[in-house]
This record gives C-alpha cells, sequence and structure tokens, in this order.
C-alpha cells in the first residue's frame, strides 16, 4: 500500500513540476544593492564592512524523526515552486560592465566641480545635464558639454550592459529607474537633480 501511494505522490509531482511556469520577476533589493555599488565606487566612497548574518542551518531529517509522506510531498512541492518565483541576483562584473565602470571613475573627479557648482544636474531618467551654462566660465563650457555626453553615453551603455549580462534585456527600464534613484539618494548635499515631474530641486 505505501508503494501504491509513493507512486501516486511521484505522479502527482510529475505533474505539477510540468505546470510550473519560471517567473524570474525583477530583483529590486538586489539591483538597489548593486547601484549602490556601482555609484559609491564612481562617487570615490570606500564600501562598509558590512557582513551577512549567519544562516541557519536546518537539522537533517535523518538524523530526526521520520518525514512523513505528507511532509515530503510539501517539501517536494516547495522545492519546486520556490525556485520558479524566486528573484535572480544582479551580475555586475562582466568585463564590459567593469570598462564602463572604470571610464566612469576615471571621469568623475573632472565632473564633480560641476555637480558642485550647480552647472550640472542630474535628470530623472538616470542621466546628467548641464542645467546651467553661465555657472560655467566660457573657457571650461566646451568640457563639460564633452564630459556630460561622455557620462550619459556610458551610464547608457551600462543599464543596458547590465540587463544583458543577466540574460534580462527588458530589465534595462528598470534598470535605468533603479539608478537614476540611486545617483541621487548616493549624492553629497547641494547637488541638483530633478524630481519626477522634471523639476529642479537641491539635495
Amino acid at each position: 500500500m505505501k508503494t501504491i501511494r509513493m507512486s501516486s505522490m511521484l505522479g502527482l509531482l510529475l505533474f505539477v513540476t510540468a505546470c510550473v511556469t519560471i517567473n524570474v520577476y525583477f530583483p529590486t533589493a538586489e539591483a538597489v544593492e548593486a547601484a549602490d555599488q556601482i555609484i559609491r565606487g564612481v562617487y570615490g566612497e570606500e564600501e562598509g564592512s558590512e557582513t551577512s548574518p549567519p544562516k541557519e542551518t536546518q537539522p537533517s531529517s535523518s538524523l530526526g524523526s521520520p518525514v512523513s509522506d505528507q511532509n515530503l510531498l510539501v517539501s517536494l512541492l516547495e522545492w519546486m515552486v520556490s525556485p520558479a518565483q524566486a528573484a535572480a541576483d544582479i551580475n555586475i562584473q562582466s568585463p564590459a560592465i567593469n570598462t564602463i565602470r572604470a571610464s566612469m571613475e576615471n571621469r568623475f573627479s573632472s565632473l564633480k566641480p560641476f555637480y558642485a557648482n550647480g552647472s550640472v544636474g542630474m535628470t530623472n531618467d538616470g542621466l546628467i545635464t548641464v542645467r546651467d551654462l553661465n555657472a560655467v566660465e566660457l573657457r571650461d563650457r566646451k568640457k563639460v558639454t564633452t564630459l556630460v555626453a561622455d557620462e550619459n553615453r556610458d551610464r547608457n551603455a551600462l543599464y543596458k550592459e547590465i540587463a544583458r549580462a543577466n540574460g534580462h534585456p527588458e530589465w534595462e527600464a528598470d534598470i535605468r529607474k533603479t539608478f537614476a534613484k540611486r545617483w541621487v539618494d548616493n549624492a553629497p548635499g547641494g547637488w541638483w537633480y530633478q524630481d519626477g515631474g522634471g523639476n529642479w530641486k537641491k539635495k
């Protein structure tokens, strides 16, 4: 009888497995963490030495009380369904991403004075723009426009490459949205940024 019951359970598991649809949703929390890591690197900030809490280990069923057939079925179902609904990790370590990051980090020292005097501001689509050319000395105007264009080229490439490197090009818009907010949140006070309606505000 037990053999028949186990066979029925296995049949049910095979049926459920066939019906499970893999649905990897955009991992918002992981994207924020990845964005902060990149942005703090660009801004030249040291990353904190946060450590992950130790993971609790589950006792082995082979050393404890026997697991019932029903509990075994539930455990197997959870094992199959959970990965189908779980978020993916964000990979930010591809060669292309590393090249873009290095370019942005090298450029930041040249851009920083223009952020500080308000001539350059952060837009609400994850880019930057010259918001007040009058705040730039005449001899530096060509320089700042070139810096802004180069930075935007790298940022657009970064968002696209992160999505591509993670096998989800459809995530590009979500990645851009995440970065747009984190650029502002990680910026020093006094820098200018656009709110959701496109209005300029000073942080």
